[in-house]
């Protein structure tokens, strides 16, 4: 049995969390650069509470639960505040409990008995950025200044002033001393192109810069930039929420009754206000409230951490009063935390449906974004190096809503020694097949994608698809049927499929597992160029394959070129060339085509054509309309073969427009344009002049 800890181990604990939440606290109020998740703070601060409060002689006077917490930076001037800017509670009870909790404190306190009638609440949003004061006399903003410490702040009016949501001059009619409160913040949207901004001038050498960690981060450095013409170009924003100093009613101030009116007064005065702020009635309201917003969060254009309940009414404010350095009339009731502190276990590479290979850190489980998260997304290696993440490094880990975990930062004071940065690993982790990064590409991929069951299903669909050798009825869900059942693993085991294994799978009878067999049958006739493109070969799209079987011929040819014989051919690149000499250098995929083959799937093969000036080479034709006996898909065909290429839209480039029934838009520009137009006979006519 453990023996619990003495009063001298306890004293050292409290010494030891007031340590860390003042260096803490420093990281994030004054460097603006926090070392660990909201979370993680508010623990250590809820434990050093409890120690204090089970003794407290041990309570300090610079002890963090004494104060608000900040301190002001030297570069700014110092804002004693006419009204203190107290925080208010954190209810960190995240489940319904927590809204049923303060309303039941608000009625013990009011003395109300289960008989009186609801308390009436306003219900805001808790935002994620920088409380403000904004100063006004006479109407006109004299000064803003940050929070502070609740009691002094920092003067950072010029930078306030870029804000253009924040009014320099109010309309007529406000009191002649106003004090508006309200939150500094950065729009997501906002805060991504910031942070592209910064990794751009990152990677043309420039000194000095770096990205943020979150907009809050990002919001609190524009506020505090020396500058302001550098926090001019950070956009900010801004919604206001309470009042500090005001001029009393007895001095024609407003006589406002409750929470709610003065906040549609800010709004007259041209403040922004947030639109889900509401008025609701009693503790079921208010669990309605945080789970209508929770279940919301993630589509603001913005960050919040919670909800905040205040009294509405302002004499029953001031009955509750303060307590210590918070309001008992007010709370802010978190969500679950969406960053939390954890440690990397191990570092996996995922193989993705096309081949992507993606870093994965394994994490030791830990309760974030109110699921238990063990795994987080690193991206790719590039990522992966830029956070310098490493097995055994305690991170901060992010999960927002329904988007995939991931890695925010790590913490470089406690790596343990010998930690390995991580490297992309050679060869696909599944089937061994080399992994290939394009140039210019962000991403690794496995080059076997005929023979790598994390690609199976992926690879048999883009096989079977219209464009490809097409297999008609061969869909999504029966391909999961087929693979998830260990019918089928590799695209030659489609043509191996017999009426029985068929006929067994979820919903096919004996007619629909028939018409499987003689769409497979069919298939085994096509061209060379539908079946390249079939193979799924990365950067050979329809046209590539096209041009590369016009140019060799046979597929032997294109097997065994080089890659500088394969960039010969149009439309084939360098890259391109490389991909998919890649692609043939494995020799599990030419097995697959070698097994293919030998189930019989064939087409027409001749002479390379390279040799021979094609009679189209050159032209360029847009196909609109519906023909009368071809599709659309047999003309491009037959153009592309007689060298033309064929394009989606017109313009003066182009040579002829092939026009059917219906033809629309693409025929009056053609005709605007004095384009060439054809319909199918003269098609025809002009394919057979050219060819003969």
């Amino acid at each position: 049995m453990l023996t619990p800890p003495d009063d001298d181990a306890l004293q050292r604990r409290a010494q030891e969390l007031r340590r860390l939440l003042q260096h803490h606290g420093h990281s994030y109020y004054v460097l603006d650069a926090p070392e660990i998740p909201d979370a993680e703070y508010d623990r250590l601060f809820r434990e050093l509470q409890d120690l204090e409060t089970a003794h407290p002689k041990w309570i300090t006077p610079d002890s963090p639960t004494q104060r608000v917490g900040g301190k002001v930076l030297d570069q700014f001037a110092s804002v004693r505040h006419a009204v203190p800017m107290l925080s208010i509670r954190t209810e960190t009870d995240t489940q319904s409990s927590g809204a049923l909790n303060f309303d039941a404190r608000a009625r013990k306190e009011l003395g109300l008995t289960e008989s009186d009638p609801p308390v009436e609440y306003v219900a805001e949003l808790k935002f994620d950025g920088l409380a403000m004061n904004l100063r006004y006399q006479q109407g006109v903003l004299v000064q803003a200044a940050t929070r502070g410490d609740g009691e002094t702040g920092e003067d950072v009016t010029q930078n306030i002033r870029t804000i253009s949501q924040i009014p320099l001059r109010l309309p007529s009619g406000v009191p002649p001393i106003l004090e508006v409160r309200g939150e500094v913040y950065m729009r997501r949207d906002d805060f991504e192109a910031l942070n592209e901004r910064q990794r751009q001038k990152i990677a043309t050498g420039a000194k000095g810069e770096k990205t943020f960690v979150n907009p809050r981060n990002a919001a609190a450095g524009a506020v505090r930039q020396l500058d302001p013409a550098i926090a001019a170009q950070r956009p900010l924003s801004f919604f206001a929420y309470g009042v500090g100093e005001l001029t009393s009613p007895e001095q024609g101030g407003p006589a406002w009754s409750t929470h709610y009116e003065l906040l549609q007064a800010l709004k007259g005065w041209g403040f922004p206000v947030a639109d889900q702020v509401r008025v609701v009635l009693g503790a079921s309201a208010l669990v309605a409230y945080h789970q209508e917003i929770a279940a919301a969060r993630d589509q603001l254009p913005y960050d919040i951490d919670g909800v905040v309940y205040k009294v509405n009414d302002l004499a029953l404010q001031r009955t509750l009063g303060f307590v210590t350095r918070e309001p008992r009339w007010a709370v802010a009731h978190k969500f679950p935390a969406q960053e939390q502190l954890t440690t990397v276990q191990g570092i996996e590479v995922q193989v993705g449906r096309t081949g992507k290979l993606t870093p994965v850190a394994k994490l030791a489980p830990v309760f974030v974004g109110g699921v238990t998260v063990t795994n987080a997304t690193l991206h790719n290696e590039d990522e992966a190096r830029r956070k310098d993440v490493r097995v055994g490094d305690t991170v901060i880990v992010r999960r927002a809503g329904d988007v995939i975990p991931e890695v925010v930062s790590v913490l470089p004071e406690k790596r343990v020694s010998g930690a390995q940065p991580f490297t992309m690993p050679a060869h696909c982790p599944v089937c061994g097949s080399v992994a290939v990064r394009g140039e210019g590409e962000a991403d690794h991929r496995c080059s076997g994608g005929l023979y790598c069951s994390a690609q199976r299903k992926q690879s048999i669909l883009h096989f079977a698809q219209r464009r490809a050798v097409e297999v008609e009825g061969l869909g999504e869900k029966l391909v999961d049927q087929l693979v998830d059942s260990g019918v089928v693993n590799t695209l030659p085991d489609l043509y191996r499929l017999g009426f029985s294994h068929l006929a067994s799978m979820e919903r096919m009878a004996g007619k629909s597992a028939q018409n499987i067999l003689d769409a497979l049958e069919k298939s085994k006739e096509t061209t060379l160029a539908r079946f390249l493109f079939g193979l799924g070969i990365r950067h050979v799209g329809e046209s590539t394959a096209k041009a590369m079987a016009r140019h060799f011929g046979q597929l032997d040819r294109i097997v065994q070129a080089s890659e500088e014989q394969l960039s010969q051919v149009a439309d084939v690149g360098p890259v391109v060339a490389q991909s998919i000499r890649t692609f043939f250098d494995q020799a599990h995929n030419v097995e697959v085509v070698e097994q293919l083959r030998a189930c019989g799937l064939h087409w027409p093969e001749g002479k390379p054509s390279a040799t021979a000036m094609q009679p189209l080479a050159g032209k360029t034709f847009v196909i609109t309309g519906t023909l009368p006996t071809l599709g659309r898909d047999q003309a491009k065909d037959l153009l592309e073969a007689a060298g033309a290429k064929v394009a989606g839209s017109v313009s003066k480039k182009t040579h002829y427009v092939v026009a059917g029934a219906d033809a629309g838009s693409k025929l009056d520009k053609a005709l605007e344009l004095g384009v060439p137009v054809l319909d199918e006979l003269a098609l025809r006519k002009l394919l057979a002049d050219q060819n003969s």
